[in-house]
Protein backbone atom coordinates (compact mmCIF):
# COMPACT_ATOMS: atom_id res chain seq x y z
CA UNK A 1 0.00 0.00 0.00
CA UNK A 2 1.51 3.45 -1.01
CA UNK A 3 1.54 6.51 1.66
CA UNK A 4 -1.50 8.26 -0.61
CA UNK A 5 -3.78 5.02 0.47
CA UNK A 6 -2.35 5.84 3.99
CA UNK A 7 -3.61 8.91 3.60
CA UNK A 8 -6.51 8.03 1.79
CA UNK A 9 -7.93 5.52 4.82
CA UNK A 10 -6.60 8.37 7.52
CA UNK A 11 -3.84 5.98 8.68
CA UNK A 12 -0.27 6.90 9.90
CA UNK A 13 2.61 4.98 8.13
CA UNK A 14 5.10 4.10 11.59
CA UNK A 15 8.19 3.69 11.26
CA UNK A 16 10.56 2.20 13.94
CA UNK A 17 14.08 2.47 13.23
CA UNK A 18 16.52 0.09 14.43
CA UNK A 19 19.82 1.18 12.75
CA UNK A 20 22.56 0.68 14.57
CA UNK A 21 20.91 0.15 17.91
CA UNK A 22 22.46 -3.66 17.72
CA UNK A 23 25.78 -2.58 17.41
CA UNK A 24 26.46 -5.59 15.07
CA UNK A 25 24.27 -8.10 17.15
CA UNK A 26 22.26 -10.32 15.32
CA UNK A 27 20.31 -11.36 18.62
CA UNK A 28 19.94 -8.12 19.51
CA UNK A 29 18.46 -6.70 15.79
CA UNK A 30 16.16 -9.52 16.25
CA UNK A 31 15.12 -8.65 19.82
CA UNK A 32 14.46 -5.45 18.73
CA UNK A 33 12.51 -6.14 15.61
CA UNK A 34 10.31 -8.43 17.74
CA UNK A 35 9.62 -5.77 20.80
CA UNK A 36 8.84 -3.18 18.18
CA UNK A 37 6.39 -5.00 15.97
CA UNK A 38 4.18 -5.87 19.23
CA UNK A 39 4.11 -1.95 20.05
CA UNK A 40 1.98 -1.58 16.52
CA UNK A 41 4.11 -0.19 14.11
CA UNK A 42 3.75 -0.40 10.57
CA UNK A 43 7.09 -0.84 9.14
CA UNK A 44 10.45 -1.80 10.93
CA UNK A 45 13.35 -0.17 9.39
CA UNK A 46 17.00 -1.03 9.06
CA UNK A 47 20.62 0.20 7.69
CA UNK A 48 22.35 -1.74 4.83
CA UNK A 49 26.03 -0.48 5.18
CA UNK A 50 28.75 -2.10 2.64
CA UNK A 51 31.69 -0.42 4.08
CA UNK A 52 33.89 -1.03 0.72
CA UNK A 53 31.01 0.39 -1.21
CA UNK A 54 30.04 2.82 1.01
CA UNK A 55 33.36 4.37 2.45
CA UNK A 56 36.49 4.61 2.69
CA UNK A 57 39.48 4.78 5.46
CA UNK A 58 39.98 8.46 4.57
CA UNK A 59 36.40 8.81 5.88
CA UNK A 60 36.62 10.89 8.94
CA UNK A 61 34.71 9.01 11.89
CA UNK A 62 31.62 11.48 12.96
CA UNK A 63 32.57 11.05 17.05
CA UNK A 64 34.98 9.59 18.81
CA UNK A 65 32.41 7.10 20.93
CA UNK A 66 33.54 3.56 19.62
CA UNK A 67 36.16 1.71 21.93
CA UNK A 68 36.59 -1.11 18.81
CA UNK A 69 36.35 0.81 15.91
CA UNK A 70 39.46 2.86 14.93
CA UNK A 71 37.80 4.22 12.21
CA UNK A 72 34.28 5.26 10.87
CA UNK A 73 35.13 2.60 8.24
CA UNK A 74 35.65 -0.11 10.68
CA UNK A 75 32.60 0.97 12.46
CA UNK A 76 30.28 0.09 8.74
CA UNK A 77 32.54 -2.91 8.29
CA UNK A 78 31.23 -3.76 11.93
CA UNK A 79 27.83 -3.10 11.17
CA UNK A 80 27.14 -5.27 7.89
CA UNK A 81 25.44 -8.15 8.22
CA UNK A 82 25.37 -11.19 5.25
CA UNK A 83 22.26 -11.64 2.48
CA UNK A 84 21.44 -14.26 4.58
CA UNK A 85 21.25 -12.56 7.70
CA UNK A 86 19.06 -9.84 6.06
CA UNK A 87 16.89 -12.27 4.30
CA UNK A 88 16.34 -13.24 8.35
CA UNK A 89 15.39 -10.31 9.22
CA UNK A 90 12.81 -9.83 6.15
CA UNK A 91 11.04 -13.35 7.26
CA UNK A 92 11.03 -12.67 10.97
CA UNK A 93 9.05 -8.91 9.89
CA UNK A 94 6.87 -11.10 7.57
CA UNK A 95 5.99 -13.40 10.41
CA UNK A 96 5.22 -10.71 12.57
CA UNK A 97 3.10 -8.67 10.36
CA UNK A 98 5.13 -5.61 9.92
CA UNK A 99 6.92 -4.38 6.74
CA UNK A 100 10.86 -4.73 6.16
CA UNK A 101 12.02 -0.76 5.44
CA UNK A 102 15.72 -0.28 4.75
CA UNK A 103 18.31 2.27 3.91
CA UNK A 104 20.47 1.53 1.31
CA UNK A 105 23.85 3.87 1.67
CA UNK A 106 25.19 2.81 -1.21
CA UNK A 107 24.56 1.27 -5.00
CA UNK A 108 25.33 -2.36 -3.63
CA UNK A 109 23.33 -1.91 -0.88
CA UNK A 110 20.28 -1.70 -3.36
CA UNK A 111 21.84 -4.63 -4.98
CA UNK A 112 21.49 -6.82 -1.63
CA UNK A 113 18.26 -5.27 -0.58
CA UNK A 114 16.57 -6.53 -4.70
CA UNK A 115 17.58 -9.92 -3.95
CA UNK A 116 15.73 -9.79 0.04
CA UNK A 117 12.66 -8.31 -1.46
CA UNK A 118 11.38 -4.87 0.06
CA UNK A 119 8.11 -3.18 -0.72
CA UNK A 120 9.68 0.14 -1.30
CA UNK A 121 13.21 2.60 -0.16
CA UNK A 122 13.84 4.95 2.10
CA UNK A 123 16.22 7.13 1.57
CA UNK A 124 18.28 8.98 4.35
CA UNK A 125 18.94 13.04 3.39
CA UNK A 126 22.49 12.34 3.35
CA UNK A 127 21.76 10.99 -0.35
CA UNK A 128 19.03 13.68 -1.19
CA UNK A 129 21.98 15.31 -3.50
CA UNK A 130 23.16 11.48 -4.53
CA UNK A 131 21.76 11.26 -8.34
CA UNK A 132 23.42 7.98 -8.53
CA UNK A 133 22.11 6.48 -5.55
CA UNK A 134 18.78 8.16 -6.61
CA UNK A 135 18.72 7.12 -9.97
CA UNK A 136 19.55 3.38 -8.90
CA UNK A 137 16.50 3.19 -6.49
CA UNK A 138 14.34 5.24 -9.12
CA UNK A 139 15.20 2.33 -11.82
CA UNK A 140 13.47 -0.63 -9.23
CA UNK A 141 10.51 1.18 -10.02
CA UNK A 142 9.29 1.16 -5.95
CA UNK A 143 8.31 4.30 -4.27
CA UNK A 144 10.52 6.08 -2.44
CA UNK A 145 10.70 7.79 0.65
CA UNK A 146 12.91 10.61 1.16
CA UNK A 147 14.61 12.48 4.05
CA UNK A 148 15.17 16.07 3.53
CA UNK A 149 17.26 17.09 6.37
CA UNK A 150 20.60 17.84 4.67
CA UNK A 151 19.35 18.80 1.60
CA UNK A 152 18.68 21.90 0.24
CA UNK A 153 15.17 23.37 -1.81
CA UNK A 154 17.29 23.22 -4.74
CA UNK A 155 18.52 19.69 -4.24
CA UNK A 156 15.22 18.61 -3.19
CA UNK A 157 13.49 20.05 -6.15
CA UNK A 158 16.41 17.76 -8.11
CA UNK A 159 15.55 15.06 -6.36
CA UNK A 160 11.72 14.85 -7.01
CA UNK A 161 12.40 16.40 -10.32
CA UNK A 162 14.48 13.13 -11.07
CA UNK A 163 11.80 10.79 -9.12
CA UNK A 164 8.99 12.41 -11.53
CA UNK A 165 10.58 11.48 -14.49
CA UNK A 166 11.11 7.71 -13.63
CA UNK A 167 7.99 7.61 -12.58
CA UNK A 168 7.75 6.72 -8.92
CA UNK A 169 5.61 7.41 -6.22
CA UNK A 170 7.02 9.60 -3.70
CA UNK A 171 6.55 10.90 -0.12
CA UNK A 172 9.35 13.76 1.57
CA UNK A 173 10.37 13.85 5.32
CA UNK A 174 10.79 16.67 7.57
CA UNK A 175 13.87 16.22 9.11
CA UNK A 176 16.17 17.82 11.56
CA UNK A 177 19.98 16.15 11.27
CA UNK A 178 20.67 16.41 15.17
CA UNK A 179 21.38 13.61 17.96
CA UNK A 180 19.21 14.91 19.53
CA UNK A 181 17.44 17.56 18.31
CA UNK A 182 15.79 20.09 20.39
CA UNK A 183 12.43 21.06 20.31
CA UNK A 184 13.15 24.21 18.19
CA UNK A 185 15.10 22.20 15.52
CA UNK A 186 12.44 20.16 14.67
CA UNK A 187 10.18 22.09 12.03
CA UNK A 188 7.08 20.91 11.57
CA UNK A 189 6.04 23.77 9.93
CA UNK A 190 8.05 22.45 6.82
CA UNK A 191 5.46 19.53 7.05
CA UNK A 192 2.53 22.14 4.89
CA UNK A 193 5.62 24.01 2.27
CA UNK A 194 6.56 20.31 1.60
CA UNK A 195 3.18 19.18 1.16
CA UNK A 196 1.84 22.60 -1.02
CA UNK A 197 5.64 22.28 -3.06
CA UNK A 198 6.00 18.96 -4.24
CA UNK A 199 2.42 17.44 -3.75
CA UNK A 200 2.85 14.57 -2.01
CA UNK A 201 2.81 12.77 1.33
CA UNK A 202 4.70 14.08 3.78
CA UNK A 203 5.94 13.17 7.10
CA UNK A 204 8.78 13.66 9.73
CA UNK A 205 12.01 12.08 10.84
CA UNK A 206 12.41 12.68 14.18
CA UNK A 207 15.85 12.57 16.36
CA UNK A 208 14.56 14.06 19.23
CA UNK A 209 14.01 10.97 22.07
CA UNK A 210 10.70 11.64 22.77
CA UNK A 211 7.02 11.51 21.65
CA UNK A 212 5.89 14.64 21.42
CA UNK A 213 7.39 15.91 17.78
CA UNK A 214 5.43 12.74 16.28
CA UNK A 215 2.39 13.49 17.90
CA UNK A 216 2.51 17.02 17.00
CA UNK A 217 3.48 15.89 12.99
CA UNK A 218 0.17 13.37 13.08
CA UNK A 219 -2.36 16.02 14.44
CA UNK A 220 -1.43 18.49 11.35
CA UNK A 221 -1.72 15.32 9.02
CA UNK A 222 1.59 13.74 9.03
CA UNK A 223 1.10 10.42 6.13
CA UNK A 224 4.38 9.22 8.25
CA UNK A 225 6.91 9.00 11.23
CA UNK A 226 10.07 7.80 11.75
CA UNK A 227 12.05 7.65 14.90
CA UNK A 228 14.88 5.40 16.11
CA UNK A 229 14.26 2.82 18.97
CA UNK A 230 16.46 1.18 21.51
CA UNK A 231 16.00 -0.91 24.56
CA UNK A 232 17.75 2.09 26.92
CA UNK A 233 19.01 5.18 26.24
CA UNK A 234 22.42 4.30 28.32
CA UNK A 235 23.20 2.05 25.79
CA UNK A 236 26.03 1.94 23.29
CA UNK A 237 25.69 3.61 20.39
CA UNK A 238 25.58 6.46 18.17
CA UNK A 239 21.59 6.92 18.15
CA UNK A 240 21.04 5.78 21.43
CA UNK A 241 20.13 9.47 22.87
CA UNK A 242 18.37 10.03 20.37
CA UNK A 243 15.66 7.21 20.46
CA UNK A 244 12.62 6.53 21.69
CA UNK A 245 12.59 3.11 24.33
CA UNK A 246 10.46 0.55 23.39
CA UNK A 247 7.93 1.54 26.36
CA UNK A 248 7.75 4.87 25.15
CA UNK A 249 7.12 3.53 21.41
CA UNK A 250 3.99 1.75 22.49
CA UNK A 251 2.91 5.08 24.12
CA UNK A 252 3.65 6.74 20.82
CA UNK A 253 1.59 4.45 18.43
CA UNK A 254 -1.55 4.35 20.90
CA UNK A 255 -1.40 8.32 20.82
CA UNK A 256 -0.60 8.49 17.08
CA UNK A 257 -3.94 6.14 16.52
CA UNK A 258 -5.79 7.80 18.99
CA UNK A 259 -5.48 11.11 16.85
CA UNK A 260 -5.66 9.32 13.31
CA UNK A 261 -9.31 8.54 14.83
CA UNK A 262 -9.49 12.73 16.53
CA UNK A 263 -8.42 14.33 13.03
CA UNK A 264 -11.93 14.40 11.90
CA UNK A 265 -14.91 16.55 12.02
CA UNK A 266 -16.50 14.12 15.11
CA UNK A 267 -20.09 14.70 15.38
CA UNK A 268 -21.92 17.02 12.62
CA UNK A 269 -23.77 20.41 13.50
CA UNK A 270 -27.00 19.09 12.41
CA UNK A 271 -28.76 17.63 15.52
CA UNK A 272 -29.08 14.62 14.16
CA UNK A 273 -31.04 11.82 16.36
CA UNK A 274 -27.97 10.36 17.72
CA UNK A 275 -27.74 13.85 19.90
CA UNK A 276 -30.90 13.98 20.36
CA UNK A 277 -31.18 12.56 23.64
CA UNK A 278 -27.73 14.90 24.46
CA UNK A 279 -29.49 18.15 23.74
CA UNK A 280 -32.50 17.63 25.80
CA UNK A 281 -29.93 16.55 28.62
CA UNK A 282 -27.67 19.35 28.01
CA UNK A 283 -29.90 22.21 26.49
CA UNK A 284 -32.27 24.43 28.35
CA UNK A 285 -36.18 26.22 28.79
CA UNK A 286 -37.04 29.24 29.92
CA UNK A 287 -38.10 29.80 33.69
CA UNK A 288 -38.58 32.42 36.27
CA UNK A 289 -35.85 33.26 39.15
CA UNK A 290 -38.37 35.05 41.44
CA UNK A 291 -42.01 34.84 41.78
CA UNK A 292 -44.15 36.28 39.13
CA UNK A 293 -47.55 37.45 39.02
CA UNK A 294 -50.72 37.48 36.69
CA UNK A 295 -50.37 40.06 34.25
CA UNK A 296 -46.54 41.15 34.93
CA UNK A 297 -44.93 41.81 31.94
CA UNK A 298 -41.88 39.68 31.71
CA UNK A 299 -38.32 41.56 31.66
CA UNK A 300 -34.84 39.73 30.79
CA UNK A 301 -34.20 40.07 34.35
CA UNK A 302 -36.43 37.33 35.91
CA UNK A 303 -35.39 35.14 33.22
CA UNK A 304 -33.76 31.83 33.59
CA UNK A 305 -32.39 28.73 31.49
CA UNK A 306 -32.74 25.18 33.55
CA UNK A 307 -32.55 21.56 32.22
CA UNK A 308 -33.98 19.91 30.52
CA UNK A 309 -34.46 21.53 27.35
CA UNK A 310 -37.97 20.08 26.91
CA UNK A 311 -39.51 20.77 30.02
CA UNK A 312 -40.73 24.45 28.88
CA UNK A 313 -40.31 26.90 26.46
CA UNK A 314 -36.81 26.65 24.43
CA UNK A 315 -34.48 29.64 25.49
CA UNK A 316 -34.09 30.23 22.17
CA UNK A 317 -37.37 31.74 22.04
CA UNK A 318 -36.06 34.54 25.08
CA UNK A 319 -37.06 37.37 22.14
CA UNK A 320 -40.45 36.55 21.58
CA UNK A 321 -41.04 35.71 25.13
CA UNK A 322 -39.83 39.50 26.73
CA UNK A 323 -42.54 41.84 26.96
CA UNK A 324 -45.17 39.23 27.72
CA UNK A 325 -47.73 39.21 30.09
CA UNK A 326 -47.99 36.35 31.87
CA UNK A 327 -51.51 34.72 32.23
CA UNK A 328 -51.20 33.15 36.55
CA UNK A 329 -49.01 33.39 38.85
CA UNK A 330 -45.85 31.74 38.50
CA UNK A 331 -43.65 30.49 41.54
CA UNK A 332 -39.48 31.11 41.56
CA UNK A 333 -37.93 28.39 39.23
CA UNK A 334 -40.79 27.25 37.76
CA UNK A 335 -40.52 26.71 33.98
CA UNK A 336 -42.83 28.55 31.54
CA UNK A 337 -44.98 27.47 28.98
CA UNK A 338 -47.00 28.30 26.15
CA UNK A 339 -50.24 28.90 27.82
CA UNK A 340 -48.96 31.26 30.40
CA UNK A 341 -48.37 33.93 27.87
CA UNK A 342 -50.62 36.68 26.53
Amino acid sequence: MKLTEYEEIGRTFVVAEIAQAHDGSVGILHSLLEAAAKCGVDAVKFQVHIAEAESSVMEPFRVAFSYVDRTRFDYWKRMELTAEQWKGLKAHCDELGVEFLATPFSNAAIDLLEQVGVTRYKVGSGDAANPLLLTKVALTGKEVILSTGLGTIEEIDAAVALLREHGNSYALLQCATKYPAEAADTGLAWLGKLRERYACPVGLSDHSGTIYAMLGAVALGAAAVEFHVTFDRRMFGPDASASLTINELATLVEGIRFLEAARGFGADKAGTDSRRDLRRMFGKALAVNRAVRRGETLRFEVLEGKKPADAGLPVDQLRSVIGKKVTRDIKQWEFLRQEDLE
